[in-house]
């Protein structure tokens, strides 16, 4: 199986027991947020510039809510979820796609913690293919946000193409790997661009 180093480096951190963040408040899993971010497959998480949530680029102000709430794992645990934060929560993203928040709760919610976590860790690690196999220096965000945005099995499909190809350079997968990513999204309506403020 595909194992890459930005895998190696979220298994390390979880099983360390996660990081103590906002003073206070201690994450175990840091592939998925509080607030229904897949931390695992962002680019910032991944390249160790970002601690996971509240120990961020900036402050984070449901890591406080948790707290101020009984220190709530995830926030669908909260009795007051969804409250005023999530109004407008999926409208932009950062520098993971912040678009199926409410729905990845909902499905964590539904299918439980260990079923969401193990479908994350296939996805790190078939981001962790693409990122190591695919990516010629300028793929590495359209990589994060398929495999956030596309179902795993449409993943999977993708990587079992990319993986029996003999194309020979990187520039090649490259090419390839982003044209069948862009084809699976088309073809499911998802916009493989990441929504910024303006």
């Amino acid at each position: 199986m595909i194992l890459s180093l930005s895998y190696s480096i979220v298994r390390e951190q979880i099983q360390a027991g996660g990081f103590e963040l906002v003073k206070g408040f201690h994450r175990k899993n840091q592939l998925f947020s509080l607030c229904g971010l897949n931390c695992g497959l962002c680019t910032m998480h991944l390249g160790r510039y970002c601690g996971g949530c509240g120990n961020g680029n900036q402050s984070c102000k449901i890591a406080r809510c948790s707290l101020e709430h009984g220190s709530v794992e995830y926030c669908c645990e909260c009795p007051h979820y969804p409250c005023e934060k999530y109004e407008k929560i999926d409208e932009y993203d950062s520098f993971i796609t912040h678009r199926n928040r409410k729905p990845d709760m909902e499905k964590f919610r539904t299918v439980g913690a260990d079923r969401y976590n193990a479908e994350q860790e296939e996805k790190v690690r078939l981001l962790g293919y693409l990122l190591s196999s695919c990516n010629d220096g300028r793929r590495k965000t359209l990589f994060s946000l398929a495999v956030n945005l596309l179902e795993l099995s449409d993943v999977r499909a993708v990587v079992d193409q990319l993986m029996a190809s003999d194309l020979p350079t990187i520039k090649e997968r490259a090419v390839y790997a982003a044209s069948l990513l862009q084809d699976v999204a088309t073809e499911k309506g998802i916009t493989l661009k990441l929504n910024r403020k303006k």
